[in-house]
C-alpha cells in the first residue's frame, strides 16, 4: 500500500507557483462546499454518455465489469459546469503559469465503480522530453504547457482508489517505464477530502488506482493550457458546437477560457 502524499497548504499565489514548478502539483483544500458537491454529483449522474462526443459509459450491465462513465465537454451539458472554468481559488494560479490569455482544452465528468483496476503509472503529455542530467540542471527550467485541476467529490481512502503521484517526477525529462521511484522520490496516495483539489502538470508520473470498495468515486477533471495548445472538444472538424443557452450565461473571462480570444498570431 502506498504511502500518503503530504498535502500542504500554500496560501500565497507565489508558493502556490513554485509548488508546481518544484513537486509538480498545487494542493487546494475546501474549494467547494457539500451543497456544491451534490449538485455536482446529481448532474453527473444524470448526464448521458453521446457517442459522437466520445464519451464513454461502460456498467457491469453491459458487460464491462465495473462503471466507467466520462462525458466530455461537460461545460456544454449543463451550465452548473461554467463555475468550475474560473474558481476564484484556482484561476489565478492558472492564468499566471499559462498566460492571461489561456483557456480550458477539456473538461470530463468521470465515474468510477467497484472493480476498475489500478491504471498504470504515465504522463498526460510529455511536451519536451530530455536526458535526465539536463531535465534536473537547476538552470534548466520548463515552462508549465498544461495543468489539470482535480475536483474530488468524494472523501478518498485507499479502498476507493486515490490518484498517486510520484513529486517531482516531471524533472526526470521522461515518462516512466516499469517505475515507481523517481530519484528516491516513491508513489504516493492523494487521501484528500470532498471539495478538496489538486492541480498538477502534464508531465507528472501519476496513476488512478483501483476502486475495492463498495461505492463509486466522482471526479470533475478540467484542463488548462497556454493559448497556442489546441482545444479538445470532440467530435473535432467543426462537428462540436456550442450550446448556446449555456454559452450566453458565460462571463466574459469564462467565453475566454471556452475561447473566445481576441485576435493574435496563426488568427
Amino acid at each position: 500500500m502506498a504511502k500518503a502524499l503530504p498535502l500542504i497548504v500554500y496560501s500565497d499565489l507565489e508558493s502556490q507557483i513554485e509548488a508546481l514548478e518544484r513537486d509538480g502539483y498545487a494542493y487546494f483544500p475546501a474549494v467547494i462546499n457539500s451543497e456544491e458537491i451534490a449538485e455536482l454529483r446529481a448532474v453527473m449522474d444524470r448526464l448521458e454518455a453521446l457517442e459522437e462526443s466520445f464519451d464513454r459509459h461502460n456498467s457491469p450491465q453491459n458487460g464491462s465489469g465495473f462503471l466507467n462513465k466520462i462525458i466530455n465537454n461537460s461545460f456544454n451539458r449543463d451550465p452548473l459546469f461554467l463555475q468550475y472554468l474560473d474558481n476564484p481559488q484556482l484561476i489565478n494560479v492558472v492564468e499566471n503559469v499559462h498566460g492571461s490569455d489561456c483557456h480550458i482544452i477539456g473538461m470530463q465528468s468521470w465515474l468510477t465503480g467497484p472493480g476498475r483496476p489500478d491504471q498504470s503509472l504515465h504522463t498526460d503529455w510529455l511536451p519536451i522530453n530530455l536526458p535526465e542530467d539536463v531535465a534536473t540542471n537547476p538552470r534548466v527550467k520548463i515552462p508549465i504547457f498544461i495543468t489539470t485541476a482535480h475536483y474530488y467529490l468524494d472523501d478518498i481512502s485507499e479502498e476507493l482508489g486515490p490518484t498517486n503521484f510520484v513529486t517531482g517526477s516531471h524533472r526526470s525529462g521522461r515518462s516512466p517505464s516499469d517505475e515507481t521511484k523517481w530519484q528516491g522520490g516513491e508513489e504516493m496516495s492523494i487521501l484528500c477530502n470532498a471539495g478538496d483539489v489538486v492541480v498538477f502538470r502534464s508531465e507528472v508520473w501519476h496513476r488512478g488506482t483501483a476502486n475495492t470498495s463498495d461505492e463509486t468515486r466522482y471526479l470533475l477533471q478540467v484542463h488548462y493550457a497556454m493559448r497556442m495548445i489546441t482545444q479538445k472538444f470532440p467530435p473535432y472538424l467543426n462537428r462540436f458546437q456550442f450550446d448556446d443557452s449555456i454559452l450566453a450565461q458565460a462571463t466574459p473571462r469564462q467565453r475566454r477560457l471556452l475561447g473566445e480570444h481576441t485576435g493574435g498570431a496563426y488568427d
